[in-house]
């Protein structure tokens, strides 16, 4: 479909259900969804699309119960304590309490991942899209924490719980939820079909009208959503805009690239699912602007990047899911050159547009997006290295039937540094971290940074035993007092990397250089630093400097991307080097230069 810049979204909406569902059901959609979006309490725009983001801009990533009110980690919530009332009595009101007191000027954004009811995948098979968990709190509690953080909410929009409402009336064959399911011959040729996980694409149910296969991308209890239904895509934006409506500044679809099927193809990154995100682009520009879009996809970069559309259609920023294992392999082999030549080829269509830099997450690191630009033989060395580190790996199913490395899973910490190994020191292990962690600081885009990231968290085996789920490696639920006890003391580890952390993000959101919009250039010192110039911008230029050998590199200034410069200041140590000064890299160490100081 081709989008005409002069039409207002909702003359791009009509043309796009059109698209979509036909000129008769396509016209009969869009008076329903302009009835949503007429009685939706529609927002001015308070910012231009080029401020959508600025330097100042860190995003936390975390569960809602990642913290808790108990005495210890990973304790159940006590039934009937107190919701909404601005204590510490549940998750997400200890989530509160903890980045007020600890986060406030860092991080500018706090996503909390999937908070409502669900049957499984910690949140990602939910059962009510519109409900708060109350095993985390209730939507005051949501509420209040948005009051001083702008929140980014996950609309997991490809598939919902098999436990849940709408499926259950599926199974009794009750309208409308009987055309809400993809129904699929299980006999049909679905070998092309792009699988991320080793579980059946199909499941057998049993309805009120007999068997049948649905489709299941993700597991048996998480049933793909049939948005060749308009009533299931009217639905869902429904729920995006109750979203939007509860405070959500930031909209992650999650595993977005899934959600259209057409037997025959990948079913993956098809026109119609881009033709949707688009759509949704058009709901928010219409009635709620300052609302933007994330888009998950976990898949290689040149399809990933794909959802930024034009620049000014689609997705306003996109996960940068080469970027985790591409800084893992340069830190394990002490040469970035792939990290480099990677970085070399980043750009996005407009200065509305950026990236979501991360490095953990919820999930594993996945592998799959760096395949391209790594050998089979490198993937399994990293692989490898989580093993030996006491993590695991999670694997997909190819179409030929074999299997291959998919995901990573464990802390970002323990992956980098051997928690076994009691010979290196720990100072080390935090240098070789939050070199790590100053690389995706440093990079043009919004910094995502998972909340065990801040402590240093190790493995969390006892989770892992519990579940036998690899993910819960890197889950671990805190006891509120206990995390705030161990910040508290300014020798233990946890403390160590927070405040290396939090001095890294100080500096960083003072900086324009920074900015998401700003110029970067990848400069070539060879295989032992990953060094970026950032600028200039505000009249401000940074060469950024990241060591990622256990070796202490030195030489002239020049030689580091100060040829230019009459002198230039260390952002992090406050050092100031002059063309005659010896010039050094300790291990894993990391400069930020503002040139011409």
């Amino acid at each position: 479909m081709q989008d005409d810049a002069a039409t207002t979204p909702r003359a791009r909406m009509r043309q796009r259900l059109r698209y979509l569902y036909g000129d008769e059901r396509g016209d009969a959609a869009h008076r329903e969804l302009l009835h949503l979006l007429d009685a939706f309490p529609k927002r001015p725009r308070t910012r231009q699309p080029g401020e959508t983001f600025a330097e100042q801009d860190a995003i936390l990533i975390t569960y809602g119960d990642t913290f808790l009110p108990g005495d210890g980690a990973g304790l159940p919530l006590s039934r009937g304590r107190e919701r909404g009332s601005g204590g510490e009595g549940s998750p997400l009101a200890a989530l509160r309490a903890f980045a007020e007191r600890h986060l406030s000027g860092l991080v500018s954004t706090i996503h909390i991942l999937p908070f409502f009811p669900y049957s499984s995948d910690y949140g990602f098979s939910i059962k009510d899209y519109e409900q708060v968990n109350p095993e985390l709190g209730d939507w005051p509690d949501v509420e209040a924490l948005g009051q001083t953080f702008p929140l980014m909410f996950d609309f997991v929009a490809n598939h919902c719980s098999a436990e849940g409402p709408w499926f259950q009336a599926f199974l009794r064959s009750e309208p409308p939820f009987d055309g809400y399911f993809i129904v699929a011959d299980p006999a049909a040729d679905l070998s092309g079909v792009t699988r991320p996980r080793t579980t059946p694409l199909l499941t057998p149910v049993e309805t009120a009208n007999g068997q049948v296969s649905v489709w299941t991308t993700f597991s048996a209890d998480q049933v793909d959503l049939n948005y060749a239904n308009p009533a299931v895509l009217l639905r869902m934006v429904e729920v995006m805009l109750g979203y939007a409506r509860r405070g959500a500044r930031l909209i992650r679809l999650d595993a977005i690239g899934y959600l259209w099927k057409e037997p025959g193809t990948s079913c993956i990154h098809l026109p119609q699912t881009h033709e949707i995100v688009k759509l949704f682009r058009d709901v928010l520009d219409d009635v709620a602007p300052d609302v933007a879009i994330v888009t998950e996809t976990n898949v290689p970069h040149a399809d990933n990047i794909s959802y930024f559309g034009n620049g000014h259609d689609e997705a306003q920023m996109v996960y940068q899911f080469p970027l985790a294992p591409l800084v893992l392999h340069a830190l394990a082999t002490g040469d970035a050159s792939k990290l480099s030549g990677w970085a070399s080829t980043l750009e996005t269509p407009s200065n509305t547009t950026t990236f979501f830099n991360f490095e953990a997450s919820h999930d594993g690191i996945g592998v799959i997006p760096a395949r391209e630009i790594l050998t089979d033989a490198e993937v399994q060395a990293l692989a490898d290295r989580v093993i030996a580190h006491g993590g695991q790996v999670s694997y997909k199913t190819n179409p030929d039937g074999s299997e291959s490395p998919y995901e990573l899973n464990g802390t970002l910490f323990d992956i980098l540094s051997d928690p076994n190994d009691t010979a290196e020191p720990f100072e080390t292990k935090l240098a070789r971290f939050l070199c790590s962690q100053a690389i995706m600081l440093a990079l043009a885009g919004v910094p995502g940074i998972y909340v065990h990231s801040l402590f240093g968290s190790h493995h969390d085996r006892a989770g892992y035993e519990r579940s036998g789920w690899k993910r819960d490696l890197n889950h671990e639920r805190l006891s509120l007092a206990d995390i705030e006890a161990r910040l508290a003391d300014p020798s233990s580890d946890a403390a160590r990397v927070c405040a290396g952390y939090r001095r890294l993000l100080e500096v960083r959101r003072s900086l324009p250089a920074f900015h998401p919009a700003s110029p970067q250039t990848v400069l070539d010192f060879g295989g032992p630093m990953f060094s970026i110039r950032r600028g200039p911008r505000d009249g401000q230029t940074i060469v950024a400097l990241h060591n990622v050998t256990s070796d202490t590199l030195f030489g002239p200034p020049y030689s580091f991307g100060l040829r230019d410069a009459a002198s230039a200041r260390d952002l992090l140590t406050g050092e100031t080097f002059t063309p005659d000064s010896l010039f050094t890299m300790p291990p894993y160490g990391v400069r930020w230069l503002a040139l011409g100081w």
